[in-house]
């Protein structure tokens, strides 16, 4: 089934392309979420229309993104869990703990923007990726820090 991305989908492409997908991930997933639209020759017109708009609207997006990157970037979280033998931690550090972190410092993001390859499980400094737009990424620093058990 051939669509319009309406919106950048990871790994399937960046708003505006004609992709070509499987029918039931465009009729249970994209369609519904109002991500694409069908690719009718009025649609593909349309399309060629909007493209002005759509690059105008990404470049206002990646200028706030810089915006925002340059404020949180370098920036230094801590957390504090409860570690048992050997400094392991009991459970995670996820991007949802992160975003938490980052809220109580007040800079507010979404947890789906922060790129955790896996949730940390250890004592220590770790780099963390915040990815605020498909081409800009900002560095925070995530400390992870040992709390005394009673």
């Amino acid at each position: 089934m051939k669509l319009i991305l309406r919106e950048d989908v990871y790994n399937l492409g960046q708003s505006g392309e004609v992709v070509t997908v499987k029918e039931g991930y465009a009729r249970n997933f994209l369609l519904p979420r109002n991500l694409a639209m069908l690719a009718s020759a009025a649609n593909v017109h349309q399309l060629e229309h909007e493209k002005k708009v759509i690059a105008l609207r990404h470049e206002k997006l990646k200028g706030a993104a810089q915006e925002q990157a340059k404020k949180i970037e370098n920036v230094t979280v801590k957390i504090k869990r409860k570690v048992g033998e050997q400094d392991k931690l009991f459970g995670s550090v996820t991007a949802l703990d992160v975003a938490e972190a980052l809220a109580a410092g007040g800079q507010k993001l979404d947890r789906r923007l922060i790129h955790l390859p896996e949730p940390i499980k250890a004592i220590g400094s770790f780099p963390v990726e915040v990815r605020l737009h498909r081409d800009v990424v900002a560095k925070i620093t995530v400390i992870v820090e040992g709390e005394a058990q009673a």
